[in-house]
């Protein structure tokens, strides 16, 4: 790490610390407070303009583009939670567009391995056919923000892990390469 300059250091620091904080909550209590997306996402943007002026700027711009708006999509849709949101909202302004996709990327292949397992656990159990109805139960035509919070009940793994997995993966695989 070494040859790495102080604006490197800082990066991996921070998000390493970030990704693991909101895992480790994420875990715990099922939800990310705003009290540790916050700061994190605000410092992202002055980290961008101190260590890397506009350009840094515009990629911590696109990156939060990409990270925040998929996310935010799926949480739309029903397919994942707001701290989910946030969490990529201020891990991509860091991160900028590149290494966010790439984030995005993994922490998606590790979401359906995740799922796939779970399922293959859960029909080897003999209980896939209980499963589906429960999860169908709580899925069934209910209005507005009952609906939505019901959807992240059913929620099988919380999201934060997998993004501090592919997090940690891509600054170990792109740390040679980081300004």
């Amino acid at each position: 790490m070494s040859d790495l300059s102080f604006g490197s250091i800082l990066l991996v620091v921070v998000v390493s610390l970030f990704t693991a904080a909101a895992a480790v909550w994420d875990l715990r209590y099922r939800r990310i407070p705003n009290a540790l997306t916050l700061p994190v996402f605000l410092a992202g943007w002055v980290y961008q303009g101190a260590f890397h002026g506009w350009s840094g700027l515009g990629q911590g711009a696109l990156g939060f583009a990409l990270g925040f708006g998929m996310l935010f999509i799926l949480w739309m849709i029903g397919g994942g939670g707001g701290g989910d949101v946030k969490l990529m909202g201020a891990l991509s302004v860091w991160l900028g567009f590149h290494l966010t996709l790439l984030v995005v990327i993994l922490s998606t292949v590790l979401v359906v391995a995740g799922t796939f397992a779970a399922v293959l656990v859960t029909m080897m159990r003999g209980g896939l056919r209980r499963e589906i109805e429960k999860r169908s139960a709580s899925n069934s035509a209910v209005p507005g923000a009952i609906a939505v919070d019901r959807m992240q009940q059913r929620r099988m793994m919380a999201y934060a892990i997998p993004v501090f997995v592919a997090t940690w993966l891509v600054l170990i695989w792109k740390l040679p390469t980081l300004p």
